[in-house]
């Protein structure tokens, strides 16, 4: 349908009003709104995702974009909720204890919400502790770990053994990231995934809801 290319293609300029316009558009159609999330937003997302890993778009071109996704969601969520549908899943994401960096996690929470993911977001300098409690309070199946310090890289692990002395760790898929983190490491502490950029880590915590 040539209205979700519409979608897709605004929101990949980061045309917000035009997104939001659009799909007003739509649901005055009568087109289900999941169809809307899934042919036109996360379709769109998509792309901007491959093209960040491919190097052909950047961080700010990625930000404007979800931006636009973003305020598409605020007109599309009464419908989605009218119509029952749910999210993929939830997901908890923060940066870990002693680490005030932020930029690399909230470009991650947008590009995992982009795959129609729900997050919840901690912000910075986040206890193990804190995280324990979010998973509980959630019932999230994915946890998000950004540290961008060498010196920050252990409160990773730190968390991870808080979720397994709280008799949780194996209700979850704890994701590693962030500049100084490597593979060796994230094996070394017993995550589940470490993934190099942002859109890597969007496709797969969509992947751990879908297998």
């Amino acid at each position: 349908m040539a209205i979700f290319d519409e979608i897709s293609e605004k929101l990949q300029r980061g045309k917000k009003k035009d997104v939001v316009a659009l799909i007003t558009q739509a649901l005055e159609e009568g087109v289900p709104a999941a169809d809307i999330l899934n042919n036109g937003l996360v379709a769109g997302m998509n792309i901007v995702g491959e093209k960040f890993h491919n190097n052909e778009v950047f961080v700010p071109e990625v930000l404007v974009a979800a931006r636009a996704m973003n305020e598409g969601l605020k007109v599309l969520k009464p419908a989605l909720n009218q119509a029952g549908v749910e999210p993929l899943g939830k997901a908890v994401i923060c940066t870990v204890k002693g680490d005030m960096h932020d930029i690399g996690k909230n470009l991650v929470k947008m590009m995992i919400e982009g795959q129609g993911i729900e997050c919840i977001d901690l912000g910075t300098d986040v206890d193990p502790e804190r995280v324990v409690e979010a998973v509980k309070e959630s019932g999230a199946k994915i946890v998000c770990l950004s540290a961008l310090l060498t010196t920050t890289m252990m409160a990773q692990k730190d968390t991870i053994d808080a979720l397994k002395a709280a008799g949780i760790r194996d209700q979850v898929k704890v994701m590693v990231g962030g500049a100084p983190v490597t593979q060796a490491f994230a094996d070394e502490i017993g995550a589940d995934c470490y993934t190099l950029d942002a859109a890597s880590a969007a496709i797969a915590a969509r992947g751990f809801f879908e297998n």
